[in-house]
């Protein structure tokens, strides 16, 4: 989940009070009218006083953050993160991946220097990315839950869209019932999103 303001967003002739939600692809503004405002169409943003002006292939709007927090949103829309930034992965850490994994993404993980732990049961793992394909790979997770680090992460990766083979509450299901916590969603790819999975803090 994004960062989260209740402000006054005005957008063309309308304006209200409402909650705006800085999410991993784009802004959403939720009151008397509801904004989407996809991150990669934006092609202006400045700090006006309190507000963020936005401009964008649909339209423009000004979101009264408070000055401390739109010069925050702008900064982040300015320079967003990479992938591996959203997800936590940081240089030295040990990362596994189960299933079909994504070229591009052990580039990244490559040039992050990063150890990636390989065998039938590694242990003592920062991140094991799990790419589901179908239902049935969810049967693993309790397993794959036994290679993690005490702060570890598990992250199911899966299809996005309506038809996607697993969805996302198969998912939460199947991770909480191997008795872990659902903390965290990133948009993995244009194709994928991830879902971060740790133990709780009592069981650590």
């Amino acid at each position: 989940m994004g960062a989260e303001r209740l402000c006054k967003c005005t957008s063309g002739k309308m304006s209200s009070e409402g909650r705006a939600l800085f999410e991993t692809d784009e802004i959403l503004f939720r009151g008397d009218f509801r904004l989407c405002i996809p991150l990669r169409e934006i092609d202006d943003v400045k700090v006006v006083d309190d507000k963020l002006c936005l401009r964008w292939k649909a339209g423009a709007a000004s979101l009264a953050l408070g000055a401390k927090h739109a010069a925050r949103w702008a900064e982040k829309i300015r320079a967003p993160k990479g992938r591996l930034d959203k997800l936590g992965v940081k240089s030295g850490q040990r990362v596994s991946l189960v299933g079909e994994s994504d070229p591009d993404f052990l580039a990244e993980l490559a040039a992050r220097d990063v150890a990636i732990a390989s065998g039938r049961a590694p242990t003592q793992i920062d991140h094991l990315f799990f790419f589901v394909a179908t239902p049935r790979d969810l049967d693993r997770i309790p397993s794959l839950a036994k290679s993690l680090r005490p702060d570890g992460a598990l992250w199911l990766v899966r299809p996005k869209g309506k038809d996607a083979p697993v969805g996302e509450r198969e998912s939460m299901a199947a991770g909480r019932a191997a008795g872990l916590v659902d903390v965290k969603v990133v948009a993995f790819s244009p194709t994928h999103s991830a879902s971060k999975y740790v133990i709780p803090l009592a069981r650590r």
